[in-house]
């Protein structure tokens, strides 16, 4: 069988202004089974980059393809292949885990019995079992958290983006959901999240690709990254601040 070699995201001059460029003539790909991971100050650009991916907002320019599909011209085709988790998930408060998802299951016209046999995977993975029956009102920030990563999960994206996924989650419930990605991304799946805790960045990614101003202002391995700022054995925030730093002077002195 021939591997599909197509790139799982790939974006050519995106472009996004608010009063001033967001997103900014941005070029980025990610491969099949890819972890990346997209870091940035605040205000870079990263959530406003994935929320036009996941069709949530409409770029300017520029040309976003999901798997060979032009995410623009065929929208629900590549939102049918895609997952989007916010920073602040919205539940259905009154619902059970296991309601839940299969509300969103049905959204996605999952078979039932696969949805019900996903859905305590999924639940299981992620240590919810003891609470599928369990109306979601009374759930921890973290288990909402959680329950709103299985609901994206629910209908197997190849695509799922993830903004700031792991903030309200104790130690447990951390290493829980990155076991899951990493699952996912060994089985094909790619993932791309925004993390502001560089050290799961540094342990989960394949790549890592800085944003500053809406641009890519480096891109790579960790050690590549190393490389571009002077030498091994930096940490991941040592390579970021010096990155960052770097991308500042040029910006000033090109102004």
């Amino acid at each position: 069988m021939v591997q599909d070699a197509r790139p799982a995201l790939s974006l050519r001059g995106l472009c996004k202004s608010f009063g001033k460029p967001a997103v900014d003539r941005l070029d980025l790909e990610i491969a099949r089974g890819e972890f990346y991971a997209l870091l940035g100050p605040n205000g870079a650009g990263k959530t406003t980059t994935l929320r036009m991916v996941a069709g949530l907002l409409p770029p300017d320019a520029g040309e976003i393809s999901i798997f060979g599909v032009d995410a623009r011209k065929a929208a629900v085709e590549a939102k049918r292949i895609t997952a989007w988790l916010p920073d602040e998930p919205m539940l259905y408060d009154k619902l059970t885990p296991l309601e839940y998802l299969e509300f969103v299951a049905g959204l996605w016209s999952v078979p039932t019995a696969t949805a019900e046999k996903r859905a305590e995977e999924l639940l299981a993975t992620l240590g919810l079992a003891d609470n599928a029956r369990q109306r979601c009102e009374g759930f921890s920030r973290g288990m909402k958290q959680k329950v709103a990563l299985a609901g994206a999960l629910i209908h197997d994206p190849q695509l799922l983006m993830l903004d700031e996924p792991l903030t309200g989650l104790d130690a447990q419930a951390a290493r829980q959901v990155k076991d899951l990605l990493r699952e996912r991304t060994r089985a094909g799946c790619s993932v791309i999240l925004t993390t502001h805790i560089l050290e799961v960045a540094e342990r989960l990614a394949d790549r890592i690709g800085i944003i500053q101003r809406g641009r890519l202002v480096a891109e790579g391995t960790m050690s590549q990254l190393q490389a571009q700022a002077g030498g091994e054995g930096r940490s991941l925030e040592d390579v970021f601040l010096h990155l960052t730093r770097e991308s500042d002077a040029v910006e000033g002195r090109a102004a």
